[in-house]
């Protein structure tokens, strides 16, 4: 057999992974006319083995997606991810076992296989791991700020000594966040079908992530990167939490690169061969200790800090970066009494109601624009959807005054308010919502 010159056009863009070894193949065999089939309307994608079965392939979902997109409409896959390709809705999937099979196919020898899909986009509730809100003791205000911050998407920094409950309280939120819609849901499949984590029996991915990275991690593995560009864990977090435990251990340039994604909902990775755009959009919990002891503070434990070292040490979180949190709570030691209280607290599904409840406001109120929650809305939509009556005007004004606050807190004042109003159905923004809004500014406590 004479040597075949295989040519992947255009040269200049960057080829890797095995999704091309079918499409080469069946290229070859038409071109040699061993088979004859049109393939005009047909995204063939599939890894072969050595003895000509086909594997697993990352990626498929998006690469499906976009076939859709540019109207293709017979999608040829391995049959092991027939149920993922089989996601995006108006494609016929074509489940291919070998290279063999496909012949057959193209031949005429065998019926086309089809895939039907019995996936159901539905709700599945999180994991039974996560601590309800009724089993955790005191913290009443600190779950409040969690639900705030749940019902518009706004970023929180949790603040107390060593084992107040900020781990824990944090690992609350997928029970009290609003279910994925279908959209949301394919959007966070997509990213973990490219980062080749998507679990072989779970093709869609249904609850919102919570992904908790050690301070220990790199700058490729927080935000993406690689010869080949893949997701980080922010783009892991889509759509979900990215949770910071030890705040301040991570690295200055960690945190500060956050900056961006936090912003534009979006992380953008530059190599020389091109760059690669992920989603981004996720909701930021972190929690930190007042000090290097943890006890900077606490009526109960005697801080052994010098106030220049507890400076130091909240200053690693620069004030740009903390410009970006909304919720700024102390949780403070729990004392004897509420821990010995046998009564249980409101339970998270009571909570997660009223966080559903709010979410749909927001839906109908950013309906037609690419905003999801309040915390997304710029100056301009805050001017819009923030209506305040004259006595809430007033007490905000005079917070301006008195607290120094810059024009970016007054307009997270305002989408915090929003948020509360939200979660009591209010139109017009009160006095009271205001109140609330300005007690979770963020601040250095030295």
């Amino acid at each position: 057999m004479k040597r075949i010159v295989v040519n992947l056009a255009p040269a200049d863009l960057k080829k890797a992974g095995p999704a091309y070894d079918l499409p080469i193949a069946v290229g070859i065999l038409l071109s040699s006319e061993q088979v004859y089939a049109d393939v005009s309307q047909t995204i063939i994608l599939g890894e072969l083995s050595l003895d000509g079965g086909l594997r697993h392939t990352t990626g498929i979902l998006p690469m499906v997606a976009v076939a859709h997109q540019e109207g293709l409409s017979d999608i040829i896959v391995p049959d092991t991810d027939a149920k993922e390709a089989s996601l995006i809705e108006g494609t016929k999937i074509i489940p291919i076992t070998s290279l063999s099979q496909l012949v057959s196919y193209f031949r005429g020898e065998i019926p086309p296989p089809e895939y039907k899909s019995d996936e159901v986009l539905e709700y599945t509730p999180p994991p039974s791991s996560a601590t309800d809100l009724a089993y955790i003791k005191g913290q009443e205000h600190v779950k409040r700020a969690i639900e705030v911050a749940a019902a518009g998407g706004h970023n929180v920094i949790m603040v107390g000594p060593p084992g107040s409950g900020k781990t824990l309280l944090a690992r609350t939120l997928p029970l009290i966040l609003p279910p994925m819609t279908n959209e949301e849901a394919l959007e966070v499949t997509k990213v973990y079908s490219v980062s080749g984590l998507l679990p072989s029996d779970t093709p869609l991915i249904r609850q919102r992530p919570f992904r908790s990275p050690h301070y220990t991690i790199s700058n490729a593995g927080l935000v993406g990167g690689g010869h080949l560009p893949k997701p980080g864990e922010i783009s892991l977090s889509h759509r979900g939490v990215l949770f910071l435990d030890e705040l301040p251990e991570f690295g200055r340039s960690l945190l500060e690169v956050l900056r961006q994604p936090l912003e534009d909902k979006l992380i953008t990775i530059s190599r020389a061969q091109g760059s690669a755009t992920f989603p981004a959009n996720f909701m930021l919990v972190g929690a930190m200790n007042p000090c290097p002891c943890g006890y900077y503070g606490d009526p109960f434990r005697q801080c052994t800090c010098p106030l220049s070292l507890v400076s130091r040490y909240q200053r690693r979180i620069s004030g740009p970066f903390i410009d970006r949190v909304d919720i700024f709570v102390e949780v403070p030691h729990i004392d004897y009494e509420k821990l010995a209280d046998d009564r249980l607290g409101e339970k998270s599904d009571k909570v997660q109601a009223r966080v559903k409840a709010a979410r749909s406001l927001q839906r109908e109120r950013f309906d037609g624009t690419k905003l999801t929650c309040n915390a997304e809305m710029t100056p301009t939509e805050v001017r819009e959807f923030c209506r305040a009556e004259e006595s809430a005007q007033s007490l905000l004004k005079a917070a301006m005054k008195q607290l120094y606050l810059s024009a970016r807190a007054f307009h997270r004042i305002l989408k915090l308010a929003r948020t509360i109003a939200d979660l009591e159905n209010t139109d017009i923004i009160k006095a009271h919502h205001i109140a609330e809004a300005i007690q979770y500014r963020p601040r250095r406590m030295v």
